[in-house]
């Protein structure tokens, strides 16, 4: 059999990329045009959004977290959390509903800290540059706004 260069993958490849990137050019298209008409719409409940945020178990990892910051090697910090929200679980409760006697049956390390643990404070621990401390939002915000007035 003669090999073409058209035969060789390498080509096949390039030729076999092309649709996927033009539908994909086509749908994100499609999608900004959607948001661009919604944005000027759009409303938040910040409370509502708080509490769904606190409802589940989205801050286990500020609780394993806080652990190795007392020394507990995060290995042994994820298993002691592991089993906090599994009996969280088991008992219906989310993790803000927990005492710190029942913290404690995981962890000897678990502290008052542990129960102040909450959406503000974890999202407020993220200050490293693009993290969600609101500093880094606030400035992450302000340069959007002066690349957009550069642009126009």
């Amino acid at each position: 059999m003669k090999l073409t260069i058209g035969t060789l993958s390498y080509n096949r490849d390039l030729q076999e990329d092309k649709r996927p990137l033009f539908d994909t050019v086509s749908n994100l298209a499609s999608t900004l045009e959607v948001m661009i008409a919604m944005l000027p719409a759009l409303r938040f409940d910040a409370a509502k959004m708080e509490a769904a945020a606190s409802a589940g178990y989205a801050l286990a990892t500020d609780l394993a977290d806080s652990l190795v910051r007392k020394g507990l090697p995060f290995r042994d910090a994820h298993q002691a959390v592991a089993e906090l929200v599994a009996y969280a679980q088991s008992e219906r409760k989310t993790l803000g509903d927990l005492t710190l006697e029942e913290c404690r049956r995981f962890s000897p390390l678990f502290d008052e800290d542990a129960l102040s643990v909450d959406v503000r404070s974890s999202v407020a621990a993220r200050d490293v540059p693009g993290g969600t401390a609101p500093a880094r939002v606030k400035a992450a915000l302000e340069e959007a706004r002066e690349r957009l007035k550069a642009d126009s």
